[in-house]
């Protein structure tokens, strides 16, 4: 696909077993999937990560199955976004980014996913604040992170200028609940990194209400997207490195998700 050579768009997973006859030939194994895969795509977004840190063997394997160029961006472990929240997690977060190292210039953005939290969780962002500033001040330069927060109400000048003072990317989210990029971008200045995040995520529970199979598109994104596409060419435009990535939540296929986006920044 033809996007500009600074632009990384692809899936989040490569995994997916209903890609099968879809996306993979028919009779793909399990192993030859990332090969595959970065035959279409120059960058995904691993979800494994979130789950569980991978075994040094896994990551060499990826990199070993993968082309020069090619881009691994990753979630951070959930039990230090969203078990630990930010705290006595330093010995998990040390193995994290000690086992991706083997990736070296394969290793892209690392993902900091925040769910949302209610008030029960913190009664304001202010409080939020006094767990994330001090968590930023320790990041290693040599990594680079981009941050998602789902609250809406969180999302401020203020917040961006936190982020940007620590050359942490604002990751902006293609959701239901979630404000459109264009609403965003007409408020603030939403590159606080020297690249650009954004996730098509969609409604888990209204898509899984139509399907539990991810092999088609079954909702038509094209207003949306298209949007979409172009306030993210304003961005490209200013030659800021942008990663964007698809879950099959989305729309019900995210391989075919990327082509419809490809085509739309096409006309765009």
């Amino acid at each position: 696909m033809s996007f500009p050579e600074h632009v990384y768009v692809g899936t989040s997973s490569w995994s997916c077993q209903d890609w099968l006859g879809s996306f993979y030939p028919a009779n793909l194994k399990p192993r030859q999937f990332i090969e595959c895969y970065a035959r279409h795509f120059r960058a995904v977004e691993i979800d494994s990560t979130y789950y569980s840190i991978p075994a040094p063997s896994v990551v060499t394997a990826w990199k070993e199955r993968t082309p020069p160029g090619f881009i691994f961006s990753a979630q951070v472990p959930g039990a230090i976004t969203h078990h630990k929240i930010l705290q006595d997690c330093q010995q998990e977060f040390t193995m994290f980014l000690k086992r991706l190292e083997p990736l070296e210039d394969r290793l892209g953005p690392l993902l900091l996913q925040f769910p949302y939290f209610n008030k029960n969780s913190f009664a304001s962002r202010h409080q939020f604040d006094k767990l994330l500033r001090p968590f930023l001040k320790t990041l290693p330069g040599d990594f680079k992170f981009a941050l998602e927060i789902r609250n809406k109400t969180w999302i401020s000048w203020d917040f961006l200028e936190l982020l940007r003072e620590h050359s942490v990317a604002f990751v902006l989210v293609a959701q239901a609940w979630m404000p459109s990029i264009d609403v965003l971008a007409r408020a603030l200045d939403l590159v606080t990194g020297d690249f650009f995040y954004v996730r098509f995520i969609g409604d888990r529970t209204a898509i899984e209400s139509k399907t539990r199979r991810w092999d088609r598109l079954v909702e038509d994104k094209t207003s949306e997207m298209s949007v979409w596409a172009g306030e993210l060419k304003k961005i490209v435009g200013t030659g800021v490195r942008t990663y964007a990535f698809f879950n099959n939540h989305y729309a019900g296929f995210a391989p075919g998700s990327v082509k419809l986006f490809h085509d739309l920044w096409q006309k765009a």
